[in-house]
């Protein structure tokens, strides 16, 4: 219908009124830009100036297009501003998903610093367990996943992001509260809230081996996946649990959390995962903030 360079020509004679004028502005010579503003009227089917050897005015249509004519301009150079940050990785949107543990502490880290760092960028947040960030990495709905092991390496690039220690969440009133610092042998025979094999197959398996390597074999009172419901389960005086100690964040009262002390240590790890072929230019900026938390891992 009409290109760009016919706009500026326009806008340009219609703040100068002269040709002549608008013509250096333009650094071009006025028959190509009186040719420009013609095609431009003919693409719009209306008359935008009227022209006379004494003057040229905007006619009404001129006056109504010429700052629909700007905007227009306007909008064409923010785009092409946009796409070059996009292209460059300067800006862009990266969804993240993550476990519900990770957004107690760490991700609320990650998402302060991004919005310090890299202003121009959106970012979109997803909870979910760890095998579904795999099937959302894949299909995909996000570019970042925050899981725990192990990472298939096939489709995926890995780093390990978060080493923290397990700890012993009680309910309030529990004599075991008095120690410092417990073992498996302190919840043998004791009743204790485990994970889901399904839904937390990764701290479901942790613990069955810390518990049948000491030779300790606790009660289990319930299989829940989420953390936050473990502690709910636990703040309720239904059972002690095993927790992460970023779980601590959450800040329940009525839960006493004491050391958990394992041989050998067993840290808890999160690893941050992407995959190979993924190519959202936002994608490497991001992944270089989030590696700067890995030093502490």
């Amino acid at each position: 219908m009409f290109e760009l360079s016919q706009l500026r020509c326009f806008v340009v004679t219609a703040e100068e009124l002269h040709f002549g004028r608008a013509a250096v502005r333009l650094n071009m010579t006025q028959p190509p830009l009186s040719r420009q503003i013609q095609l431009l009227e003919r693409g719009l089917g209306v008359q935008l100036l009227e022209r006379s050897s004494r003057q040229v005015k905007l006619t009404p249509a001129g006056s109504t297009f010429l700052p629909e004519a700007r905007r227009i301009i306007r909008l064409a150079e923010t785009s092409a501003l946009a796409a070059r940050r996009v292209a460059k990785g300067d800006t862009g949107r990266v969804a993240i998903g993550f476990t519900a543990v990770s957004g107690y502490s760490f991700l609320p880290r990650i998402v302060a610093r991004a919005r310090a760092s890299l202003p121009h960028f959106e970012l979109e947040l997803f909870e979910m367990v760890t095998s579904d960030q795999f099937e959302a990495l894949m299909t995909g709905q996000i570019d970042i996943a925050f899981v725990r092991p192990p990472v298939e390496q096939t489709s995926f690039e890995s780093r390990l992001i978060l080493r923290e220690p397990l700890m012993a969440a009680l309910p309030a009133g529990d004599p075991r509260a008095d120690n410092p610092s417990l073992t498996p042998s302190d919840f043998d025979n004791q009743p204790l809230i485990m994970y889901s094999r399904m839904g937390a197959g990764y701290f479901h398996n942790m613990l069955t081996r810390l518990f049948e390597a000491a030779g300790a074999l606790p009660e289990y009172v319930q299989h829940v996946t989420q953390i936050h419901s473990m502690l709910g389960l636990v703040r309720a005086g239904l059972a002690a649990a095993i927790v992460p100690a970023s779980a601590i964040e959450l800040h329940m009262d009525a839960i006493q959390f004491r050391k958990f002390a394992t041989q050998p240590t067993q840290p808890v790890e999160l690893h941050m995962v992407w995959r190979r072929d993924n190519g959202n230019p936002a994608l490497q900026p991001m992944l270089n903030l989030c590696g700067e938390f890995a030093s502490d891992a």
